[in-house]
């Protein structure tokens, strides 16, 4: 259904069943796939290429151009994956001549006055509580949480199935599978709460805190102790993750335990 009351571009291209909301606006160049629902006052700007069974709440603006000074108006696009689903008044902007896109996967949750600036990569499964504010560059990997009223500092990298606590000031890399609190932003423990909730055994679990007593608890520097992880543990999945994440941050990774 798609009220009379909305103005959609007859260049924009939607797909089945796709549902529109009174007083929604849908420019040019636009792409919304199958059985997605888009709310009232929701603005979709030219370059938003939204995938199936969305749903987007009232007040969301979407591929808006980047708050950028140094953007000249080139093409580029947001790109939204299936069944994600975009509470009220998200910005996502979309990208510049970094990356040409900006990108939410599959299955996430953004909350309300969340904000994704441009070139962002969000992966999928992401969860993004209400009001955080996420600067240009950034890149989240799949099944991260982040809390609310968090910000996040342009180019920081957020690894997978990592926690970070509401109310944090992200300026350091979160490396994968942990937990991010405290001000400096600082490493908690392993989150193994979720890791369990999606299937880890016990033991590769055990074996990530094993990474980490390495990383976090030991007074050696990162570079002394990714060499002792790869004398002494085994080489696995996750420990091959958490050592690339750690060799290619460029920013830096967050501090150890504070006590």
């Amino acid at each position: 259904m798609i009220s009379p009351l909305t103005h959609i571009s007859p260049k924009a291209q939607l797909g089945e069943n796709v549902h529109v909301d009174p007083f929604t606006m849908i420019h040019d160049d636009v792409i919304i796939g199958e059985n997605t629902w888009i709310g009232s006052n929701v603005t979709i700007y030219p370059g938003a290429r939204i995938g199936k069974n969305c749903k987007i709440f009232p007040g969301a603006v979407i591929a808006g151009i980047p708050q950028d000074l140094k953007f000249q108006g080139e093409e580029s696009t947001v790109i939204i994956g299936d069944n994600t689903t975009i509470r009220e008044c998200v910005t996502i902007s979309r990208g510049t001549v970094d990356k040409q896109t900006t990108v939410v996967g599959s299955n996430c949750l953004l909350m309300a006055y969340v904000h994704v600036a441009h070139d962002c990569v969000i992966g999928s499964h992401v969860i993004i509580a209400n009001s955080v504010q996420i600067a240009g560059h950034v890149s989240i990997d799949d099944w991260a949480i982040i809390g609310g009223s968090s910000a996040i500092h342009q180019f920081v990298k957020i690894g997978m199935h990592s926690m970070i606590s509401g109310g944090s000031l992200v300026r350091k890399d979160v490396p994968p599978f942990t937990k991010a609190a405290r001000e400096p932003l600082s490493y908690a423990g392993v989150n193994s709460l979720g890791l369990r909730r999606r299937g880890f055994s016990s033991e590769t679990i055990s074996h990530i805190q094993e990474v980490y007593r390495y990383l976090f608890l030991n007074s050696m520097n990162n570079s002394r102790a990714l060499e002792e992880i790869e004398i002494n543990l085994p080489a696995t999945k996750e420990r091959d993750e958490i050592l690339n994440f750690i060799r290619s941050s460029e920013r830096g990774v967050m501090k150890g335990y504070i006590n």
